[in-house]
């Protein structure tokens, strides 16, 4: 009898120590989930849940439309990253914090070409500001996580890797914006303004937009690097719009046919038509035109300047000078190489910023 009994007690010694042994294995997390999930924790708190009200009005009446998506902690006193087309002609915002409480915001500055906007809460608490990591650094096959509010859903997390670098995007509203990440981390809709994270938990881009033939993620997301945002922020803090550099003119980018009808004898670059009285251009001495042709009813002139290249990058669009300036301060000296009749002439302009 006593013999059975220990033949039991075993039996249930064994089976409890593979039971628990069970347990164990089955909770223990891989080294992937142990990153995924202290990624959550260090950032959730600083992503916001974002509502806007938005008047539309018909032919008929004026009624509200209900908008959502994500934004960023930037700043302990409550400035808040997030996208332009979240809060585009809101007429209320309010921010949801991780631990519920709610505040209304109000809009400090936008920047509708790279689809960026601050906003700004008074908090009643001491708000975790997120990390600003490096975008220049990333590199494809790179792990990030994208933290939001998908749905109405609460600080919802998912993975992926940087699937490519230095992507143009077209928004719906027809803007560009250069030198975007591509990601296949899902970013459904109200992800848009949240961020988009490394394994250090510092945010290296800004979710906004997915490639979506059927409404739905299909791996193909994006966002823009961090240090494009880093580079707005002051203006959006203190201006409320962003200072871009100005020279000037009203150029007009050749192509091979308007150079032969011209006998210009260089196929590339911008035609100056009109230069701003007492701009840089001005002051540098670049000459516009003085001949006057209609083009698609908007009068030209030709007979001008053509700049060739700005800070030795050649340039063959209005959009190649903005490049060429893009990180020119406000005062800064550049290089302009002009074509003026037959002759190459080397100059400089005195960049001004304005907004």
């Amino acid at each position: 009898m006593v013999s059975d009994l220990k033949k039991q007690s075993l039996i249930f010694i064994v089976l409890l120590l593979t039971v628990l042994s069970f347990v164990h294995t089955s909770v223990a997390l891989t080294r992937e989930e142990l990153i995924n999930i202290r990624v959550y924790k260090e950032v959730a708190p600083s992503v916001v849940n974002i509502t806007t009200t938005t008047l539309i009005r018909d032919f008929f009446s004026v009624y509200p439309s209900k908008g959502a998506g994500s934004g960023s902690i930037i700043e302990e006193h409550g400035y808040i990253l997030t996208n332009y087309h979240v809060v585009e002609d809101a007429t209320e915002i309010t921010v949801t914090l991780s631990n519920g409480h709610k505040y209304s915001a109000k809009l400090i500055g936008v920047d509708p070409e790279n689809d960026l906007a601050i906003i700004k809460i008074k908090p009643k608490e001491r708000l975790r500001a997120l990390k600003l990591g490096d975008s220049s650094k990333l590199q494809v096959g790179q792990k990030v996580f994208a933290i939001g509010n998908p749905f109405g859903l609460n600080s919802t997390l998912t993975t992926g890797i940087i699937s490519a670098l230095g992507r143009p995007l077209t928004t719906e509203s027809g803007r560009v914006i250069e030198n975007v990440i591509q990601t296949d981390a899902p970013i459904n809709p109200g992800n848009s303004g949240g961020p988009l994270i490394n394994t250090d938990g510092e945010m290296i881009g800004i979710n906004t937009a997915i490639f979506t033939p059927s409404g739905g993620s299909v791996g193909i997301g994006f966002a823009i690097p961090v240090n494009t945002a880093k580079e707005l922020i002051p203006d959006l803090i203190r201006y409320g719009k962003v200072r871009r550099p100005w020279i000037g003119i009203v150029g007009i980018p050749l192509w091979d046919s308007l150079s032969k009808a011209l006998k210009i004898p260089v196929s590339e670059g911008i035609l100056v038509s009109e230069v701003v009285p007492r701009s840089p251009a001005y002051y540098a001495g670049i000459r516009g035109g003085t001949i006057p042709v209609e083009i698609s009813g908007t009068v030209l002139y030709l007979g001008g300047d053509i700049i060739l290249e700005i800070n030795h990058k050649k340039v063959a669009s209005m959009d190649d000078i903005k490049r060429a300036l893009r990180h020119v301060k406000d005062g800064q000296m550049v290089d302009v190489k002009l074509l003026r009749k037959d002759k190459i002439i080397l100059t400089k302009i005195k960049v001004r910023l304005v907004s």
